[in-house]
């Protein structure tokens, strides 16, 4: 009897720790969003749940979030990307420069030149480290430093504004909308449909299963049959697709390509990956854990700055939430190596 109640001990453990290694992620959001909604409640009413404060979230969270669904597939192959952020105000820049209203040039013409822009570095950045032996870390560093003096050079440091409503909207506009109280921003829905295309390729093809065979042994996926420099240089490209992508959105929100702007953008990509389930050491990661990271992130600065809490002490525990992320992807891989 004692023996079987041992064993109905473990499976109820198992169950609970596979739970909690599912749905941890999620929970920390739902417990973050709950307790900002109890701190932040004025006259009755909770700031942080007002519909206008969430769609400004979802709003915020939109162009970092699309630059980390791509992340995600490189650190998913044990690589990583330095150069988001460059190329966000890059491909911004020449974006915008096609799009302006003196030019009046269709809307999907900026669009396609924002795209190549993006594929293209992309590849270049995977053709370095898979066909050079580059590490990535050098490679995408020396795009990072690049990109952003090429943004420089071709708008001498000024914002190129005069943008084309229609370009605009991209950013800005929004559908569905009954009257003040209810509407959906277009970057939110564009973030969502990447969100799903990317979860789509990650998880139901072959190119899906092939980034997860690089990053858990790179040896024995070449020695299935796997062409390892080619698909690398694929998830490279396709990740600067995506950071090309959230450079239309974030210029046409701001209505100006800007030299400046994408500052740090890749680090906030990188820690939503990571604080979502992504394994640094590879091999690991889902879409749906990196928008939820994404949110976790969007979510506390929204907060911090409801409670006016100091934006270097934003900083400070986005850092500390960064590292215990990573130390905690570290003890579980230590875990499963000392199994």
């Amino acid at each position: 009897m004692s023996t079987i109640a041992s064993e109905g001990a473990t499976k109820r453990t198992f169950n609970v720790r596979a739970f909690v290694n599912r749905w941890g992620i999620l929970l920390v959001l739902i417990g973050m969003s709950a307790l900002l909604a109890i701190l932040t409640i004025d006259g009755g009413q909770s700031i942080f749940l007002k519909f206008r404060n969430i769609v400004n979230i979802l709003r915020q969270s939109s162009v970092i979030g699309i630059i980390a669904l791509g992340v995600t597939y490189v650190i998913i192959t044990g690589g990583i990307d330095l150069s988001s952020g460059s190329l966000v105000a890059m491909i911004g820049c020449l974006s915008a420069i096609v799009a302006r209203e003196i030019y009046g040039l269709p809307v999907i013409l900026p669009i396609i030149v924002a795209l190549a822009l993006g594929f293209l570095a992309g590849a270049v950045n995977g053709a370095l480290h898979a066909k050079f032996k580059i590490p990535p870390f050098i490679a995408t560093l020396g795009m990072m430093v690049s990109a952003r003096g090429v943004g420089f050079l071709i708008t001498k440091g000024r914002p190129i504004d005069n943008l084309t409503q229609t370009y605009q909207y991209l950013g800005q506009g929004s559908i569905l909308e009954f009257g003040q109280n209810f509407f959906v921003p277009i970057p939110v829905i564009i973030f969502l449909l990447m969100a799903l295309i990317a979860h789509f390729l990650l998880s139901q093809t072959r190119f899906g299963k092939y980034t997860y065979a690089l990053g858990g042994n790179e040896q024995a996926a070449y020695i299935c049959g796997v062409n390892v420099d080619r698909h690398k240089i694929l998830v490279y490209a396709w990740a600067g697709f995506l950071t090309s992508i959230a450079a239309v959105v974030l210029t046409a929100r701001v209505s100006a390509g800007q030299p400046s702007a994408g500052l740090m953008y890749e680090l906030d990509a990188i820690a939503s990956a990571v604080i979502g389930g992504t394994s640094l050491q590879g091999g690991i990661g889902t879409i749906g854990g990196t928008v939820v990271g994404t949110l976790i992130i969007a979510v506390m600065n929204n907060g911090l700055q409801l409670l006016g809490v100091s934006s270097y002490w934003q900083q400070i525990l986005k850092g500390v939430i960064i590292v215990t992320a990573v130390v905690l992807d570290t003890m579980r891989n230590r875990k499963k190596m000392g199994k």
